[in-house]
């Protein structure tokens, strides 16, 4: 068939706003409960962090290149639409959410609101805990306008009078240390039965004539620069990017502005100062209603105590029925593989599985890679263990994810200090694939066991993120993954593996073949023809074009994306067969699943090919990481993965958002049927 009719692609950057206003609509959200809403507003901030350090960032970069396709009128477009979601954010926290607070007897107390007890102790706790750690900066030829890092937060102000000194400099910054909470709980017997907070920022405030002595504060305002944070090394031009990443951490914290925030009361006088030494355009400024920093808000809701404004607590079940606890899972895998469903089915199983594997003397070998694991993790503490006592262990870390660079850095020198083998993958590629494998002896054979993700080995999140994992001691998988392994560490030639496919080499290649395999069974009058994708982001334009072709061939396609999609769905006779769909819930949706359905099953051929995956439907996973997809392919768990990961999705009712032709979403309904709830009551009645 020929190529789709031309249309174009939704923007990137404004996809991930818009996703973004998806997950700000939870705060909103009166089923969802109180301090839950909060967060939802603190996940928007954190989000919106890494969009300007990041996205946006890349975004002004381009614009600057004369072979770029991105414009001007682009940053602007995006420029616009993040300010309009900010100010909708901090709406919703001043209008909706605080009121709600309050009702509940949970306050914010700004200075005004303090009444004399109360100020009495705040200000002991300045002079006490803040003071001490303040420098506060009068500007003049020998006191320039301080370094500001990335995110820190500063207080600027313009004094009345002159100096000590009979100068007339005017302008001064105070930092606040980060090293000090940023939300502060009253004592119960100056809050009146409520649970009061003071912010740090209140706090200085309120004293910040005390650092001034003999001057009047004319006017003042908080304010915040987010700079380009993305850790560029020339990774042709370095012999050891472990040495080179560890010296780049301490300059990414000076990257170029992008972003400046003060609050609304900020004089324009002040504002223009700022801008100007950060280099910054009018369009660069964000005035918040409120404080700068709603990430910080997390304190709040982690001190306040009230279980029935947070979600009732989960418990991930124990697969109890395939994976009997305190038995080998070795001898449990060689009867057949057991696919673990995260955040319903517990992570512990694999933590199990690494832990059998360094106390067994019949062990000899763990393999695997290391994205993001965190600061604290039982596997890498095993995996310590493991090289300790004497098994060979090797290591894939992955230097370059992102904001987790220096743990696993960390991570890297304590393993090479033990004896394992550490590798940092491929030069010009991130290791995104999720890998563990393990070679036992068993009966003078050797036997490999693996463990698959779509997911982090990291267990804190495997609570928070769906995700799937296979536990397996297939043959044909096993190998799959030492091949890659090997890859990794010797930098051969590729070789086609048995079940697996690797990108860079043939995931993307392979995903067009099974679209072109559905489009032609559609084109030959098959009425099942069907693609059905759930991934996290869709941007790579030969994927979108390829789902088009099959659409426009009669396939059915429904498209689960949680974060950004570039391809316009519903578009008369180019994408009318096209719906995609977002869900949004309580957890993060985090699993890749790709099915695809060309005829009816036969002996010969079973009609259908599920595939997990690693990878998102973007350029960059398919062509400048390592990762994995593998197809599942007992009768069983493929059904089991439909009916868990793909069907509660496509008829989610609560949580679901579709995507419109222009971009913007709307929420399917506020009601009915909620996929993570069905399966979170599934998981518990056992």
């Amino acid at each position: 068939m020929t190529d789709p009719t031309p249309l174009k692609l939704l923007n990137r950057e404004q996809a991930i706003l818009e996703f973004n206003r998806r997950v700000l609509a939870q705060a909103q959200r009166e089923d969802v409960p109180l301090l839950e809403r909060l967060r939802y507003v603190c996940i928007v901030s954190s989000n919106l962090d890494e969009f300007f350090e990041v996205r946006f960032a890349d975004m002004l970069e381009a614009v600057r290149d004369p072979l770029s396709a991105v414009t001007g009128q682009d940053v602007d477009r995006v420029g616009r639409a993040a300010h309009t979601l900010i100010d909708e954010q901090y709406l919703i926290f001043n209008e909706q959410l605080t009121p709600l607070l309050r009702k509940r007897r949970i306050v914010v107390l700004n200075h005004a609101d303090r009444d004399e007890p109360q100020r009495h102790w705040v200000a002991k706790y300045f002079e006490r805990e803040v003071r001490p750690l303040l420098v506060p900066v009068g500007l003049d030829p020998a006191h320039p306008f301080p370094q500001v890092a990335n995110k820190s937060l500063h207080f600027i102000m313009r004094l009345s009078g002159k100096d000590a000194f009979g100068r007339d400099n005017r302008i001064a910054i105070v930092k606040v240390p980060r090293v000090l909470p940023r939300v502060i709980k009253l004592p119960a017997n100056l809050s009146d039965g409520r649970q009061a907070f003071v912010l740090l920022t209140s706090v200085i405030r309120a004293h910040l004539e005390d650092l001034f002595p003999g001057r009047k504060v004319e006017a003042f305002s908080q304010f915040r620069v987010t700079r380009d944070s993305d850790l560029e090394v020339d990774e042709e031009e370095i012999a050891n990017l472990r040495h080179a990443l560890r010296s780049g951490l301490t300059t990414r914290h000076f990257g170029r502005a992008v972003r400046l925030e003060v609050v609304n009361t900020c004089p324009a006088e002040l504002s223009e100062f700022l801008l100007e030494q950060f280099g910054l355009p009018n369009a660069a400024l964000y005035r918040v209603n409120g404080p700068v920093n709603l990430v910080r808000l997390n304190e709040l809701i982690d001190q306040t105590d009230a279980p029935p404004l947070r979600f009732t607590p989960f418990e991930p079940a124990w697969p109890t029925g395939r994976l009997p606890r305190h038995k080998s899972i070795f001898e449990k895998l060689k009867k057949g593989d057991v696919l673990l469903h995260h955040p319903f089915e517990s992570f512990d199983p694999v933590v199990q599985m690494l832990r059998e594997a360094v106390v067994d003397p019949e062990v000899l070998a763990i393999k695997q890679t290391i994205y993001r694991t965190g600061a604290k993790s039982e596997l890498m503490d095993l995996l310590i263990e493991a090289a300790r006592r004497g098994k060979e262990v090797m290591a894939v870390v992955e230097l370059k994810a992102r904001f987790d660079e220096e743990a696993n850095i960390n991570w890297a020198e304590r393993l090479e200090a033990v004896g394992a083998q550490v590798v940092y993958g491929i030069v010009g590629y991130k290791t995104h694939a999720k890998l563990l494998l393990i070679t036992r002896r068993e009966n003078g054979k050797l036997r490999r066991y693996g463990h698959i993700s779509t997911g982090n080995y990291n267990p804190k999140t495997a609570r928070l993120y769906t995700d799937l994992g296979l536990l397996t001691a297939d043959a044909d998988l096993t190998a799959d993954a030492d091949s890659v392994f090997r890859q990794l560490a010797s930098l051969g030639k590729f070789k086609a593996l048995r079940r697996m496919l690797l990108a860079p080499f043939n995931m993307h290649s392979r995903m067009l073949e099974l679209l072109a395999q559905v489009e032609a069974a559609a084109l030959a009058g098959y009425k099942g023809a069907r693609v059905v994708v759930k991934i996290n982001a869709l941007t790579d334009a030969e994927l979108i074009h390829g789902l088009l072709r099959t659409a426009q061939a009669g396939a059915k396609v429904d498209l689960i994306v949680r974060g950004a999609c570039m391809l316009p769905p519903g578009l008369p006779g180019i994408s009318d067969n096209i719906v995609v769909r977002s869900v949004v819930g309580r957890f993060l949706e985090h699993t890749r699943v790709l099915y695809f359905r060309w005829a009816e099953g036969t002996e010969a051929d079973p009609g259908e090919a599920l595939f997990l995956s690693s990878a998102d439907w973007m350029s960059r996973n398919m062509f400048r990481r390592i990762e994995v997809a593998w197809p599942v392919q007992d009768a069983r768990l493929r059904q089991r993965v439909i009916d868990e990961a793909l069907q509660p999705y496509l008829h989610d009712t609560m949580d679901a958002w579709q995507l419109g032709p222009d971009g913007r979403s709307a929420r399917i309904s506020d009601s009915g049927v909620s996929a993570q709830q069905a399966l979170m009551r599934r998981y518990s009645e056992g």
